[in-house]
């Protein structure tokens, strides 16, 4: 990754390139998150220019391209300072980002990526016709969660308690336990509930999950967590913990499985819905796009590691099987 994709907000105050400050010609792109630098946020960047070449906008000749940490305590004061600047749009990524995004300014075009509902979240007033300064990509990570458990429980018969961490900011975190607590029950499975905010917390889960024996855990999908994707598949094989996550980074990286949308895909429509933005279309009549394709990645390796023998009518329906 490209040393100025990352800006890293830090203190009361940014730090804006100075190129930034004496040259506005061409339009910016800001994109914030609130995750942890990670790998797969560079191959999302990457997505996110190839969606902005679709609509004729080059990084570095005819639009530019601004990436930005923040934790979310410091957000909105960052927010503010992009607002100030009238930045051509803001990408954001994740629940939390968008709503403080959209407290943040009703005039700045808004493409976000997130896992909830947007309409529930209060983000748009419908997917067809969103109506205000937002629009952008959702690829239903709620409501893939009830799923992500059946396929665990399927994994790991064994398994009488299955935990799940949750991240504890989250708006939509009483939604996914709303997801969860039914398949539980029609599966015949105690749900333990476990949550992380920082790296510490996550560690913590996993010793937790191993200490008391849980026979598998589920990382909820989360932009904290999606970024820690290959730390948590180190931290499940170092506690002997079967897991799933909603990232294929997380089964590539050692995990036993992931089950989720392609994260690259949804950043290039992140792209293209910026582009045609820039070139004069408003949020408010593009629709939301709901993700229609998921994967299914086992870890088959993982999975010997664990003594589990993956299912033969699940094997067959994995996108990917890593020997």
């Amino acid at each position: 990754m490209r040393r100025r994709d990352f800006i890293t907000l830090l203190g009361g105050a940014a730090v804006w390139p100075l190129a930034v400050r004496a040259q506005q010609a061409p339009p910016v792109v800001a994109v914030l998150s609130n995750a942890a630098p990670s790998e797969n946020q560079g191959r999302a960047l990457a997505a996110l220019r190839r969606g902005l070449e679709q609509s004729g906008y080059a990084d570095g000749r005819n639009v530019t391209v601004e990436f930005y940490l923040s934790d979310t305590q410091r957000m909105p004061s960052n927010l503010a300072v992009l607002v100030s600047r009238r930045v051509s749009v803001i990408v954001t990524a994740g629940n939390t980002v968008a709503l403080l995004a959209k407290a943040a300014t009703r005039s700045i075009p808004i493409v976000f990526g997130i896992g909830g509902d947007p309409v529930d979240l209060g983000l748009v007033a419908s997917l067809a016709r969103p109506g205000g300064n937002l629009t952008g990509f959702t690829n239903l990570n709620n409501e893939l969660e009830a799923k992500r458990f059946e396929i665990l429980a399927e994994l790991v018969p064994g398994a009488a308690t299955i935990a799940v961490v949750l991240y504890p900011g989250s708006p939509i975190s009483d939604s996914k336990l709303r997801e969860l607590e039914p398949a539980a029950r029609r599966l015949g499975r105690q749900l333990r509930v476990l949550k992380a905010g920082n790296e510490a917390e996550l560690e913590k889960a996993f010793v937790t999950a191993a200490d008391e024996h849980v026979g598998a855990l589920q990382i909820s999908t989360d932009n904290f967590f999606n970024s820690q994707a290959e730390r948590l598949a180190v931290l499940a094989s170092r506690h002997a913990v079967p897991s799933i996550s909603g990232v294929r980074d997380f089964a590539t990286g050692g995990g036993l499985a992931s089950y989720g949308t392609n994260v690259e895909g949804e950043w290039r429509q992140m792209g293209i819905y910026a582009g045609r933005i820039l070139k004069g279309e408003k949020p408010a009549d593009l629709p939301v796009v709901q993700s229609a394709q998921f994967e299914l990645v086992l870890n088959l390796k993982a999975a010997r590691a664990l003594g589990l023998t993956v299912p033969l009518p699940l094997l067959g329906r994995a996108d990917e099987a890593i020997e």
